[in-house]
């Protein structure tokens, strides 16, 4: 059966996430690997999300460095397993998102495909949103499709919640197509302001938010956002959602205690997303929710506690586990672009029809 091998490395920019899986038709995830982002990597990552110097250039050598980074690992996970390239159908390489306005025409990925093909001898899969964007979508997110196709087979209203650096739900109905958009910010701003303050890259389990209270006037202040007025289709990402958005909303009002605007930020993350669910899907009987939020305990408890006639649980409890959901699904995408299948959704992107994404860069 033919192999697939998804990568990624999301906005909270801590690793890079390289899944393995046969696709039988039904998806199997065979094997993972993680690699760690190097800290200088890392950095200037973070650093190309916004204009600066020589930023042609930097995003250049960068993207050299993510690339090297992303092969290493999948020689090694090929290795451990005892494959040879030629028995990888393809590599689904989502890159590294620095920029991404689509109202402005343009979403920007970097990973340089090209080099990536010739550093594993095995065909690449790139640059998935961009098709979609030329079509008049968001671009984003990508995953309702895949969402749809590892759980549509569930019975009742489902959603799947993607809680990265930002959260996104696909919305699964019986006899509906799938829906999905982004809610707002997931880890991002926690892991920034926790970053700021402790020195740490994440609030592991929630523990600090935990500490803190929720200070409804800060609250009511992040609520303000346009962003969170607007329903579906919308995306969004850095360019709105950062240090300085935080700064900003936080000036003028009283000092509050670093925890206290933490416990804030957990509940502005499990908010929006709720409010976006009742919203757009108001009869959900089962969320079941990936990425780095899953382990979130704080949040998790959150969400249940606000969604008492839903079933929350981690996709774990369907037999995926949250970890490797995202890389699974790009390993899909290059999938359905090497057999000339749509995995866009306009009732997600906006996008003006079904489009085949991704760019071929063949062995």
């Amino acid at each position: 059966m033919p192999l697939y091998i998804g990568v990624m490395s999301g906005t909270s920019l801590d690793g890079l996430d390289i899944a393995l899986i046969e696709q039988d038709p039904a998806i199997n995830l065979i094997a993972t690997r993680y690699i760690p982002m190097p800290a200088p990597l890392r950095t200037e990552l973070l650093s190309l999300c916004a204009s600066g110097p020589d930023e042609i250039a930097r995003s250049a050598i960068a993207q050299q460095h993510w690339v090297t980074l992303a092969a290493q690992g999948i020689h090694a996970l090929l290795d451990q397993h005892n494959l040879k390239p030629q028995d990888i159908h393809a590599i689904g390489s989502h890159g590294q998102t620095i920029r991404h306005e689509p109202a402005r025409g343009f979403t920007v990925q970097i990973g340089n495909p090209a080099l990536l093909t010739e550093l594993t001898g095995i065909t690449v899969v790139s640059d998935f949103r961009s098709r979609d964007v030329a079509a008049g979508g968001q671009g984003a997110p990508l995953v309702p499709a895949f969402h749809e196709a590892l759980f549509g087979q569930h019975s009742g209203n489902r959603a799947v919640l993607n809680v990265g650096g930002f959260s996104n739900l696909s919305l699964i109905e019986t006899g509906k197509p799938v829906a999905g958009f982004d809610c707002g910010p997931g880890n991002v701003l926690l892991d920034t302001w926790i970053h700021q303050q402790r020195g740490d890259h994440f609030d592991r389990d929630g523990q600090w938010a935990a500490s803190g209270k929720v200070e409804p006037q800060l609250l009511k202040t992040l609520l303000s956002d346009p962003f969170f007025m607007a329903t579906g289709p919308k995306s969004t990402g850095r360019e709105v959602f950062n240090l300085g958005w935080l700064q900003q909303h936080l000036g003028g009002l009283p000092a509050y205690q670093p925890e206290d605007v933490q416990a804030t930020l957990l509940e502005l993350t499990a908010l929006t997303i709720v409010k976006s669910l009742q919203t757009a899907q108001p009869q959900t009987e089962t969320l079941l929710v990936c990425g780095g939020g899953a382990h979130n305990t704080t949040l998790m408890n959150r969400l249940d506690a606000l969604l008492p006639a839903t079933h929350v649980s981690s996709t774990g409890a369907y037999g995926v586990d949250p970890d490797w959901v995202e890389a699974m699904a790009f390993a899909w995408l290059a999938h359905c672009c090497l057999e000339g299948i749509a995995a866009n959704r306009p009732s997600v992107t906006g996008a003006r029809g079904l489009r085949v994404l991704g760019a071929i860069y063949p062995a």
